[in-house]
């Protein structure tokens, strides 16, 4: 019998995508990923803070991580530790789908996961937007931080119809003081509560009279099983916007 891959995965996304394509394989997982919920396995500290010696420790037969979430440095101790490490790199809906591929076949799954054509049939058959609409995103506070250039945030948005004042910026998440943002002749502002924890308590009253959408993080960052319902939840939250 072949023993099944022994995983930890740093990705919240890719551990909901492992968990439910590869049961039993996932030994270790980051303190955020939260779905499914109850998974049973070794918390291994933050994305960007990983418990090393923890994951050496689990002795893991694979490692999956992303370029934008997890630290270089971690990531060659682990390899240094003689562990195979799979890092993606995601910054457009094509690339997730390909990337979530990549990861489940190294973990062993065989067929292709139902949960995954559910989720790409949702986004090829996306009604047409019902205006285009011209957003700031924010991603934190304390200082202010938007979605700009080459994220896959960013493009999940532009297939939903809304346009960021921040695309062309030269960086990927730009700093920008909030009465840049007040004066950026946007008409919508979307608020999603992950990394920051927008509520409608904390962010839509920094931007008065503009209509505030409230997104599931979840659904906007994670590249997993949440991209099947991600086109409907982001689009309702999208046209339910209301001025604050």
């Amino acid at each position: 019998m072949i023993r099944p891959a022994r995983v930890v995965s740093l990705v919240p996304s890719l551990t909901e995508a492992v968990a439910r394509s590869a049961p039993g394989s996932l030994v270790g997982a980051t303190d955020w990923c939260t779905h499914p919920a109850g998974l049973d396995v070794v918390r291994v500290g933050g994305t960007k803070n990983p418990k090393v010696d923890r994951i050496i420790a689990l002795a893991p037969d694979l490692v999956i991580a992303n370029e934008e979430e997890n630290r270089e440095p971690d990531l060659t101790a682990l390899r240094a530790a003689g562990l195979e490490v799979l890092v993606t790199e995601v910054r457009t809906l094509p690339q997730a789908f390909g990337e979530l591929a990549r990861v489940l076949t190294a973990c062993g799954v065989t067929a292709r996961p139902r949960w995954l054509d559910e989720a790409e049939a949702a986004w090829a058959d996306l009604p047409p937007p019902p205006d285009r609409r011209t957003a700031v995103v924010p991603v934190w506070r304390r200082p202010w931080m938007v979605l700009g250039r080459d994220t896959f945030a960013g493009d999940l948005l532009t297939r939903l119809g809304v346009r960021q004042v921040y695309a062309g910026h030269a960086e990927r998440y730009p700093r920008v003081p909030l009465d840049e943002l007040r004066a950026a002749e946007a008409d919508l502002v979307v608020l999603p509560d992950e990394p920051y924890r927008f509520t409608a308590d904390d962010g839509p009253e920094a931007f008065p009279g503009l209509p505030c959408a409230l997104v599931s993080g979840r659904h906007l960052t994670w590249y997993g099983p949440s991209l099947t319902e991600a086109p409907t939840v982001l689009g309702r939250a999208l046209r339910d916007a209301r001025p604050t």
